[in-house]
């Protein structure tokens, strides 16, 4: 398997988190009372940050999306970084390896805080962007990328 490959799979990896994430987020009602009733507090309880009004609530659903546009751009970070890393393994050397790091991040992240879904894709993540990072390291490490810059 060759890192344009690698790169274009976590690309589609990310889009399916993504879209699998905000209709997840969007739709999720809590199944006990408790969680009801906290969910419904988040959007009762208003505060102001400078001369605007919010909710917990509206902080929650802004994040979520946020997090959910966050995944869409790795996505086409990822797939540009397939062509990037074939033309130009040197230059993409350093992304590869950031974007890798992220990814393993994030996987720490789903481990301690969330649930098997996320799980299992962030790990697929972290798979396919250490692998691309690896041969995008050999790559640029190779006689002939290195003669050719």
């Amino acid at each position: 398997m060759n890192a344009r490959t690698l790169y274009r799979i976590s690309a589609v990896v990310l889009v399916v988190f993504a879209a699998g994430h905000t209709v997840g987020f969007l739709r999720f009602r809590p199944p006990t009372p408790e969680g009801v009733a906290v969910f419904e507090a988040m959007n009762r309880t208003h505060f102001r940050v400078g001369h605007a009004d919010f909710t917990y609530g509206s902080f929650y659903e802004g994040f979520g999306l946020f997090s959910s546009v966050y995944l869409l751009f790795c996505a086409f970070l990822s797939w540009q970084l397939g062509s990037l890393a074939v033309r130009f393994p040197g230059d993409a050397r350093a992304i590869a390896w950031g974007f890798f790091a992220l990814q393993a991040a994030s996987l720490v992240l789903c481990v301690k805080y969330f649930f098997v879904p996320p799980v299992v894709l962030s790990t697929v993540m972290c798979v396919t962007t250490g692998w691309a990072a690896l041969l995008v390291q050999r790559a640029a490490s190779s006689p002939a990328t290195r003669d050719a810059t």
